[in-house]
């Protein structure tokens, strides 16, 4: 009941935010975003996955949201989005951009979090997860996204992000924001299933997918 009531809160004190800022902000964005060059590299295994309709993780490190929104927007995806105050301005910027969101994380509602996951994975949906969100530490996979992929046996797609030239915020994930004509390469790595004979197992597998977005880092670093 009060988690309940503090979100309600929340959601009022940033209505203001989202009514004066949102749309100037959306349009700002899509004009710098318009200048952007996109190379992606070894994207077909997610592609099919999406055409068959079959349930994926795509894994991104925090810092890399605000790219990988854009370039995956209205493609009827799912994100996981905290139920912080600032996880409320983002998930009305997604909605914006056409994407459905489930509410959550590893600090608060993590229970609904997970169960909202496997259902939209048991429907066929692709989640967009930040494994290191909401509030870190940086590059430090968290369990959920590993739990309900291993719940559905769906696989999960890292992806690093190379961008030439970009502005990053002072905030604890460095978000990037891409300069004007920046050159941004997304490397895709392969669908991988979690292993483990248990769930307690499965939440184990952190530092695997940490090693397997530090290589879809380097194949987009070049």
């Amino acid at each position: 009941m009060n988690d309940e009531i503090t979100r309600d809160r929340e959601r009022r004190e940033v209505d203001w935010r989202v009514r004066m800022l949102l749309p100037v902000g959306l349009l700002l964005l899509r004009c710098l975003a318009a200048t952007w060059r996109i190379t992606e590299c070894n994207a077909d295994g997610w592609r099919r996955r999406s055409a068959n309709k079959q349930g994926w993780i795509l894994s991104l490190w925090h810092g890399t949201l605000l790219v990988m929104a854009y370039r995956h927007r209205k493609q009827d995806m799912v994100v996981l989005v905290s139920e912080h105050r600032d996880g409320e301005l983002i998930a009305r910027t997604l909605h914006a951009w056409g994407y459905r969101t489930v509410r959550g994380s590893t600090t608060r509602g993590g229970g609904r979090a997970l169960l909202g996951m496997i259902r939209e994975l048991e429907s066929g949906s692709a989640i967009a997860v930040t494994p290191d969100g909401p509030q870190g530490p940086p590059k430090i996979y968290q369990p959920g996204a590993l739990v309900a992929a291993h719940r559905v046996g769906v696989p999960i797609v890292a992806v690093g992000v190379h961008v030439d030239r970009a502005w990053r915020l002072r905030s604890w994930d460095a978000l990037v924001i891409p300069k004007p004509f920046a050159r941004l390469i997304l490397a895709y790595g392969s669908p991988t299933l979690v292993e483990g004979a248990t769930s307690r197992e499965a939440a184990t597998s952190g530092p695997r997918f940490e090693g397997l977005m530090a290589a879809a880092q380097r194949r987009a670093d070049g």
